[in-house]
């Protein structure tokens, strides 16, 4: 991944888009926008042709609707090589732009009017796991299936949007 393509996805906006793609989701820009209401469409429309542009998203059905096409969207499949290959400094700036959209998000939380952590189920905690390299594959199998069919749910008013995020970090080398 070039640094053109990192500062590409290190928007916030544009994290938010790819977010929404997860899980091989297809979806049109009205589609994103109903889920984004916080961004106006012209910025929605640039954040999409920046993505796509970057080869981050690619067009995948062409529907004609009333003499206009719309355009379907899905994200483009990434050689795992792009996030392999990066650099401490790349991964850094990364995982930068992740806690800075995590807080971001969270005083935006907090910044509301009708705040009950308790009832909204908010969380936040670190736990040290002591497993055996097949002991976590076997607990990231089982939570990737459950967080897969919890993000395969479709927009609906009995549901509310829930941010799960996770980080992982092995142990670092003791000094």
């Amino acid at each position: 991944m070039r640094e053109s393509k990192l500062k590409v996805i290190l928007h916030p906006v544009r994290m938010k888009i790819i977010q929404s793609f997860v899980n091989k989701k297809e979806l049109t820009v009205q589609q994103l926008a109903e889920r984004m209401t916080d961004v106006p469409a012209p910025s929605l429309y640039r954040h999409m042709n920046t993505l796509l542009d970057a080869g981050f998203i690619e067009v995948v059905q062409e529907n004609p609707i009333r003499g206009t096409v719309e355009k379907v969207y899905a994200l483009k499949k990434q050689s795992p090589d792009d996030i392999l290959n990066l650099s401490k400094e790349e991964h850094l700036e990364l995982f930068t732009a992740f806690s800075v959209q995590l807080i971001g998000m969270f005083d935006q939380y907090l910044s509301g009017n009708h705040v009950d952590l308790q009832k909204d189920g908010v969380s936040y905690r670190m736990a040290e796991l002591h497993v055996s390299d097949e002991e976590f594959k076997e607990l990231s199998l089982k939570m990737s299936a459950l967080i897969m069919e919890a993000a395969r749910n479709e927009p609906s008013p009995e549901r509310k949007i829930k941010q799960l995020a996770t980080i992982i970090i092995p142990e670092g080398a003791k000094s």
